[in-house]
């Protein structure tokens, strides 16, 4: 938990997926699916869902923060794109008399500040989102979890 909440600050970096990837992998090696006739079942597969759905959403954030696909929501990579125009228009500003004297240079500055403002909003969006990820994974690996618990019982 403490991973997520540290990693949720600033851009989503590959990193994420990495520590995802790991975390997942240990849980599945060591973590059991909750027995079905177990005392607090119910309890059980909560905890284990939603640990496998932070695990995985972990992994897939930096991918949601880059892919138009697998965070498709409508109008919000728009505004970040404005942002980092504006961003843009900043640095050139910030510049002044200076901005004359090296295109290059102006050309440089405007675009590092855009892609920052870009990726800086892209994360904050995903951070939103993020949950709602999580929870989708976690409502799948219960239901799975609780069929496959169910298919065992009647055999």
């Amino acid at each position: 938990m403490v991973l997520a909440f540290s990693l949720a600050s600033g851009s989503w970096e590959w990193f994420s997926t990495y520590l995802g990837v790991t975390l997942l992998t240990v849980v599945l090696a060591f973590g059991r699916v909750p027995v079905r006739t177990a005392a607090g079942y119910a309890w059980n597969l909560a905890a284990y869902s939603l640990v496998v759905g932070l695990c995985v959403a972990l992994a897939l954030a930096p991918a949601m923060q880059r892919w138009d696909w697998l965070f498709p929501m409508e109008g919000s990579r728009t505004g970040c794109v404005l942002a980092g125009r504006y961003e843009g228009l900043h640095a050139q500003a910030a510049l002044g008399n200076l901005a004359g004297q090296d295109a290059e240079a102006l050309a440089f500055a405007q675009e590092q500040q855009s892609r920052v403002a870009v990726n800086d909003c892209l994360a904050a969006t995903t951070t939103r989102w993020l949950p709602a990820y999580a929870l989708g994974v976690a409502l799948v690996v219960s239901g799975g979890a609780w069929a496959w618990g169910r298919a065992r019982r009647s055999e």
